[in-house]
């Protein structure tokens, strides 16, 4: 199960950027799956989900023992060309697990 938060009704009023200029990255060593990106980005970029192996793996053991203890589950930019760039998640997410980052024009 996946959470989301439907879009507001008017994310333009907050979020004024240009889809995929910025994506957010996050902090596979800090993200504690809390849910606040989910719940203030207007554009549904971000769902909690089960943390991939291959990103379990990469941690080092604290992180995989702070990943377990919060049931294995960490947000997952998984709509990031959607991104506006306005940056409430960074903003909202309580263990500064969030940045944003300009990608290259394409």
């Amino acid at each position: 199960m996946t959470s989301r938060r439907p879009a507001a009704a008017d994310p333009g009023a907050v979020c004024k950027g240009a889809p995929g200029r910025v994506a957010p990255v996050i902090d596979r060593r800090r993200c504690e799956a809390k849910a606040a990106c989910v719940a203030v980005c207007p554009y549904g970029v971000f769902e909690i989900r089960a943390l991939a192996p291959a990103d379990r793996a990469a941690l080092p053991v604290l992180g995989r023992l702070k990943a377990w203890a919060h049931g294995n589950r960490q947000a997952y930019a998984v709509r990031a060309a959607d991104c506006r760039a306005c940056g409430l998640c960074a903003q909202a997410c309580p263990e500064g697990a969030i940045r944003l980052v300009v990608q290259p024009p394409g």
